[in-house]
């Protein structure tokens, strides 16, 4: 009887990135407690979860920017780095490993060139760039990459220094390091925070051609609409662990928003039978270089949602409103009562309030105490009679304002940039509530918040509509007009183009108004 030899057997390719065990502290406080994760070769990974539950701990050490306490990284099957849990950024570079931090991480006194290629020439010289950098060699791979991403190629824009190119541009400059350096794996932290729709639509064409090209992506999101566009292996996180891993297609959003937060989250609309006031603000007019003619009206206890492309003019109208760009021509009436605002200052003694898009550069001063963020717009008034700030009152009213607006902080002394993003937010809109605005200008409310600190926000934007409030918000995320706003206002070319009920819009409706003038407009 003959012996039949045993098929021969292959071994599978060992993943490119493995995590193995890996625990990260700060003090105390556990960050990532025993967290394992395989990441394959041209596949799509979506990372998700509230602020703080360690997303962003888990990409720096990927990265290399921090080392684990414990814990293993493996590469190719392979531990790397000087320890275990300490691949190191030169280490996560040659393992081509790349990052798009929220931040983009770009430095902005260099060009385009120097930016997409230097990374190259610093990882073949270990870390030490030489004095002079090889511009040919620069141009020739920042060419080759900006062409992957469909930017401009020609020698203007190589050498156009970065900062002075718009955020969605300088975001795919960012991504166009990334193939420059022959990237196995793209870490994106919130690529898609400050973007339109259509660069959205564009950015995520770029991702699929990364994936296609055998790219793994780590896509670092809390917009699940996104996810679900894209496709993919979600990866959710909380409170230090990893909690699901699975398929994007195969589960709702609802399911998701339960996994991230552990509570049940409505998308239903949170405005519920307002009660609306007399007539608050009268806009009549108004135009500046980017807008022209606007009016409309608001009520007191009305929200007011806008949305428009990135040249639509609904961003430089918002900063009209506050006094950051002055219109131009027009007219502003509050509570009937003709107002000029024409400094930030004057918005404020007018009692408007306005929370910037950009709470990080714009808007809160992060290594500042949460005390003194909330009330630098009200310094004045805290002044007692030999004109001392009174530390007392002061503290009275920020500890007043963390709790009515559930800011989760043991005290009011620690630094705004301690806080979770979400936690940031509300002191940035309780630093405006407390001049106790008769209008309240939110733009983008929940940029780059969690699904658990949206809700909170939508609830407490909710009541102070219920208190007679009158808000606007300016925002791309539908959702959160359609979920909050009593109208909708649709800019396009400068122009108010439609305006309905909330309860008329459907995201597809709002789409095709923004592409099409006069879509849906009222008569």
């Amino acid at each position: 009887m003959s012996v039949v030899p045993a098929p021969l057997t292959v071994d599978a390719a060992p993943p490119l990135l493995e995590i193995r065990g890996v625990r990260k502290s700060f003090g105390g406080v556990h960050a990532l407690k025993v967290v394992d994760l395989v990441i394959e070769a041209g596949r799509v990974y979506h990372l998700m979860g509230e602020n703080g539950c360690g997303k962003s701990t888990l990409i720096k050490i990927i990265s290399g920017a921090q080392a684990a306490d414990e814990g293993q990284i493996l590469v190719d099957g392979k531990a790397t780095g000087n320890r275990a849990g300490d691949i190191g950024p030169i280490g996560a570079l040659r393992a081509g490993i790349e990052t798009v931090y929220q931040d983009l991480s770009l430095l902005p006194n260099l060009s385009v060139a120097e930016n997409i290629a230097f990374t190259g020439q610093l990882v073949a010289a270990d870390g030490h760039l030489a004095r002079r950098l090889d511009t040919r060699a620069l141009f020739d791979t920042a060419r080759a990459a900006l062409a992957k991403v469909q930017l401009p190629t020609d020698r203007e824009f190589l050498t156009r220094r970065t900062d002075t190119l718009p955020l969605a541009v300088r975001q795919l400059v960012a991504i166009a390091r990334a193939i420059a350096a022959d990237a196995r794996l793209v870490i994106m932290d919130e690529p898609t925070t400050s973007l339109t729709r259509q660069e959205v639509d564009n950015l995520l064409r770029v991702v699929e051609r990364l994936r296609a090209g055998g790219v793994a992506v780590l896509f670092v999101t809390h917009k699940l609409e996104e996810c679900k566009a894209i496709g993919g292996r979600a990866i959710i996180m909380r409170d230090g662990r990893k909690v699901a891993e699975l398929d994007v297609a195969d589960h709702s959003k609802a399911e998701f928003m339960y996994w991230m937060t552990g509570r049940e989250i409505s998308e239903a609309r949170y405005r519920s039978e307002p009660t609306l006031g007399v007539t608050r603000l009268e806009v009549e007019a108004l135009g500046s270089d980017a807008f022209h003619d606007v009016s409309f009206s608001l009520r007191r206890g009305e929200i007011l949602g806008f949305t428009g492309l990135a040249d639509s003019g609904r961003n430089e109208l918002a900063l009209a409103l506050a006094g950051v760009r002055p219109a131009r021509t027009g007219r502003i009436r509050l509570d009937g009562a003709a107002i000029e605002i024409g400094t930030p200052s004057e918005a404020i003694e007018a009692g408007v309030g306005y929370v910037p898009e950009d709470r990080l550069t714009e808007g809160l001063f992060l290594e500042k105490s949460i005390e003194e963020n909330i009330t630098l717009p009200v310094l004045e008034r805290l002044r007692g009679a030999l004109g001392i700030i009174s530390g007392r009152r002061a503290r009275r009213l920020a500890e007043a304002t963390v709790a009515d607006l559930q800011v989760a902080t043991p005290s009011v002394d620690l630094p705004v940039q301690s806080l979770s993003g979400g936690n940031q937010q509300r002191v940035l809109i309780g630093r405006w509530l407390t001049i106790e605005p008769r209008l309240l200008i939110l733009h983008g409310p929940t940029v780059g918040v969690d699904v658990g600190s949206k809700d909170t926000i939508f609830r407490i934007i909710q009541r102070l509509a219920d208190r007679g409030m009158a808000v606007i918000i300016i925002s791309d995320d539908l959702p959160e007009l359609l979920q909050n706003c009593d109208r909708i206002a649709v800019m396009r070319q400068g122009a108010i183009v439609a305006e309905r009920p909330a309860e008329a819009w459907s995201e597809e409706t709002i789409y095709r108004a923004l592409a099409s003038a006069g879509e849906g407009s009222q008569p």
